[in-house]
């Protein structure tokens, strides 16, 4: 998997790759990460990558031939790249998508905007997706690339050690995943649940069933109200 992230602030990003499992994840070769700064493709002697928006208002917009250019270099180098946009306005990235993501993809491009944002033409005539990772707002793009590109990386054969573990995370079904637990078996008066000790992994497994519905049902009601509903369909076609 490749990832290439197109920013005005490199430094902000590179540093994330620079240690633990993505970091040695690179080193074995299953991702690599290279960056491209659209103010290497600005034809202005100032090298300006923004201007006032159009209609007024605060802030500057970026503009689009930097933009322009630096993705028609891209795409002549990796014709399949694609190509996501981060912004406060696009759908909710998803666990769905970062699994989409991670089985059928080679190389995935990153546009990270400041300022203002991005001037919409250049969304338009390049994206292939837009995403955003919640409502609220940032200084720029840089963040929601990153976490992007962290939840597609460690879905890729190999990233994690123990692929194992993927299987029983949150939003692999509607439920969160169960609380987890290490020693001391009791710390501040608070002890582990009992029967995670005793070795019975039938009894484990449904503990850790009810600790993960009881968990929904207290974080993400919307999600433990689609659990009971996917059981009540699935009783219903029996």
């Amino acid at each position: 998997m490749r990832f290439t992230f197109v920013t005005l602030f490199r430094p902000l990003m590179e540093g994330y790759f620079e240690d633990s499992i993505l970091k040695r994840a690179i080193e074995k070769g299953l991702l690599s990460v290279d960056f491209l700064n659209p103010r290497d493709f600005t034809t202005d002697k100032h090298r300006k990558v923004d201007d006032t928006a159009a209609g007024g208002g605060a802030g500057m917009v970026m503009m689009p031939q930097p933009l322009d250019d630096a993705l028609k270099h891209l795409k002549a180098e990796s014709p399949e790249a694609r190509i996501v946009f981060t912004t406060p306005v696009g759908k909710p990235f998803r666990q769905a998508d970062a699994k989409r993501f991670a089985s059928s993809q080679n190389h995935m491009v990153f546009v990270s905007g400041r300022y203002e944002g991005i001037d919409e033409r250049i969304i338009e005539l390049w994206a292939d997706e837009v995403f955003s990772i919640g409502d609220y707002i940032l200084t720029g793009g840089e963040l929601p690339s990153l976490v992007m590109a962290d939840a597609i990386s460690r879905l890729v054969p190999g990233v994690l050690g123990n692929a194992d573990s993927l299987s029983a995370e949150s939003f692999e079904t509607e439920l969160l995943e169960a609380p987890s637990f290490t020693r001391p078996k009791s710390f501040h008066n608070l002890s582990i649940p009992s029967e995670l000790l005793k070795g019975n992994h039938s009894k484990i497994n449904a503990l850790k069933k009810r600790l993960a519905i009881a968990k929904t049902k207290y974080f993400r009601p919307d999600r433990y109200l689609k659990s009971t509903q996917r059981e009540s369909d699935e009783k219903s076609i029996y």
